[in-house]
């Protein structure tokens, strides 16, 4: 069985997630490619296409946004994603146990007896009348009937778990900073949540599976689940194994992939890339050695935003008071400064912030 090298992992990643070469596609396009973009924080998808498509500018994504074409929900993870509208709707349905289970055990002690049933009832109830309402609006259009819990756990759960709800523009568009407000995702597009198959081995979580390894792959079970946070994927894993190929890390772990999908040389050269905060990039597996050293993992879950220089992630970014500083976890050659300085300024003019000085920091 063929061992893929770290290196070899490294260049494959970046090929699926688009950062080998920018993809001449559209927003749409990239985000459903992707299996959508991490998006908690508004602003940070439109630095993650813009490192990915090629001629991206802002106003594309406003308009995927405002045309509905892409939407802003609860999906992987509990967190908030980009994703297809297409997307939203195939694949709300299997997220819903996770959204659910994740919700009432962070609040276990607040939502503790609640028929979780009569809150979703009472909740829909509430916003068939199409108009748009923040959390706590919803929450104290119900609270007479639920008075306890606090107005963060009863909200949580009513938005982000037992209804599928989008987050409506403004919210996510281009350098604006407005607050959330909650559509049912059925309201907004116009088109039903589709229920979740039974008894058939799961298809959502193999198209899932499928969909995942053309983005992320060669990878292992416990990195689409990381992915994901879904459970009972065995099945799907199962149903779709006969067509997929097989390799080994070099712990001699199992990573599948699809057999076309791109895998490059080891040697491919890998160009200087800008990543937002929290990009799937990193964030999309359970083991994230091929893009991250250990020492610096903590850095993809405390919202760092990070360079890749030859592939892996070397250093951190922010662009204050008119500074892109970057921020080196090791020195760099001359070459690799150099490239580093000439997408700085790139990302500086896509900015649009005035910035006048890109300064990089001793190494860390």
């Amino acid at each position: 069985m063929t061992v893929l090298d770290s290196r070899s992992l490294n260049r494959a990643t970046l090929a699926r997630q688009l950062l080998l070469e920018r993809a001449d596609t559209s927003v749409v396009g990239a985000v459903g490619h992707l299996c959508g973009v991490q998006a908690q924080e508004p602003q940070e998808p439109f630095v993650g296409l813009w490192s990915r498509v090629a001629g991206f500018k802002a106003r594309q994504l406003d308009e995927a946004l405002s045309g509905r074409e892409v939407v802003r929900t609860h999906l992987m993870r509990r967190t908030v994603h980009l994703v297809t509208a297409a997307d939203a709707l195939a694949w709300r349905a299997r997220h819903d146990g996770m959204l659910r289970q994740k919700v009432l055990t962070t609040y276990r002690n607040e939502l503790a007896g609640i028929d979780v049933e009569e809150v979703a009832a009472a909740g829909r109830a509430v916003m068939a009348d199409g108009q748009p309402r923040t959390m706590s609006e919803l929450v104290r259009a119900v609270q007479d009937r639920w008075p306890e819990p606090p107005t963060r756990a009863l909200g949580e759960l009513l938005v982000a778990a037992l209804i599928p709800m989008i987050q409506l523009p403004p919210r996510g568009l281009w350098q604006q900073s407005a607050g959330v407000r909650n559509l049912p995702l059925e309201t907004w597009l116009g088109r039903e949540v589709p229920s979740l198959p039974t008894d058939d081995g799961d298809s959502v979580g193999q198209q899932l599976l499928r969909r995942y390894l053309a983005a992320y792959g060669p990878a292992t079970g416990s990195d689409f689940r990381a992915w994901c946070g879904l459970t009972g994927l065995p099945a799907a894993v199962k149903a779709v194994r006969d067509e997929l190929v097989v390799f080994r890390d070099e712990r001699g772990r199992e990573l599948l992939d699809l057999p076309d999908a791109p895998r490059p040389d080891a040697g491919a050269p890998a160009p200087v890339r800008f990543l937002p905060a929290f990009d799937n990039a990193v964030l999309g597996y359970q083991d994230r050695s091929r893009i991250i050293d250990a020492d610096h993992q903590g850095l993809s879950v405390k919202g760092h935003r990070m360079v890749l220089v030859d592939g892996r992630v070397t250093a951190t970014w922010t662009a204050r008071d008119r500074v892109l500083r970057i921020g080196l976890l090791r020195a760099l050659t001359v070459p690799e400064e150099e490239a580093v300085r000439a997408e700085a300024h790139e990302l500086a003019a896509f900015l649009d912030q005035d910035i006048t000085d890109v300064r990089l920091d001793a190494e860390a």
